[in-house]
């Protein structure tokens, strides 16, 4: 009996990860000069009477072991962890089957497909534009194979867009949902402008649960403009280490939506 291969949902942000295990090496060879004694590895920069001494060995190898670290846990998150921790953010909605879903900046269909594989009736669209640098293999072709190889191919549309103009009228899905993509919009009047097109496009009483790696307080803020209640429902302690872990890079968030029913 023949079997479907498993959904393939890329590597995230592939030329980051590329980077820290550049740096990573980087840091390991600085390390390995010193003890195989091909030069002293350190700089001495004399201050008046006194010397500072910085012994570049040790700065390359705890730099070089954080920066392997940090690339092996990112490609852990992309093959395993992302699939779990997509089930518990979509456990945050309370289904019926019959809703229409919006995934902004879907991807290859990670919480798109994970959407649709809790929908009878219902339907799960997902936009992009398809930035390969956020994420490996970005195209509509691979998210509508996940889609197939995951059983909810007829549940399953996939659009081109901008998620600051999205091409729906308004009040057009009770759950929106978006997963590591507003970040990718750099200025904070864009972001802005992306959380003013998801709640115009969410029906009244629709829910949104959106999971990136940081803005958190801009999206809470942005919601609260539009008219909607939004809360960062992410652990402060998880949030904490790992802002301090990558020196502020990753300050994630977990921001929960509700559009009030009389809007």
């Amino acid at each position: 009996m023949s079997h479907s291969p498993a959904p393939d949902y890329g590597l995230d942000a592939p030329g980051v990860v590329r980077n820290l295990f550049l740096c990573g090496a980087g840091g390991i060879v600085l390390w390995l000069s010193k003890v195989l004694g091909w030069w002293p590895a350190q700089v001495v920069v004399p201050i008046g009477s006194a010397r500072l001494l910085f012994p570049l060995d040790q700065m390359g190898l705890l730099a070089g072991a954080l920066c392997l670290g940090m690339g092996v846990w990112m490609i852990w998150t992309s093959k395993v962890g992302k699939l779990r921790e997509r089930e518990t953010l979509l456990d945050l909605v309370p289904w019926t089957g019959r809703e229409q879903v919006l995934d902004v900046g879907c991807g290859r269909g990670l919480m798109l497909v994970g959407a649709a594989r809790r929908l009878t009736t219902g339907k799960a669209t997902g936009v992009d534009i398809w930035q390969a640098e956020d994420l490996s293999g970005n195209r509509p072709e691979a998210t509508l194979e996940n889609a197939r190889r995951e059983g909810v191919a007829d549940r399953v549309a996939v659009e081109t867009a901008d998620m600051r103009k999205l091409p729906f009228p308004d009040g057009s899905f009770d759950v929106v949902v978006s997963n590591a993509a507003i970040h990718n919009l750099y200025a904070a009047p864009d972001r802005a402008q992306a959380i003013e097109q998801i709640a115009r496009v969410l029906k009244p009483g629709g829910r949104v649960v959106i999971d990136d790696i940081r803005h958190g307080r801009e999206y809470v803020a942005a919601f609260t403009a539009a008219g909607c209640r939004a809360r960062n429902t992410g652990s402060a302690v998880a949030a904490l280490v790992l802002t301090l872990l990558t020196w502020g890079s990753l300050r994630p968030c977990r921001i929960e939506v509700e559009k009030p029913a009389s809007l």
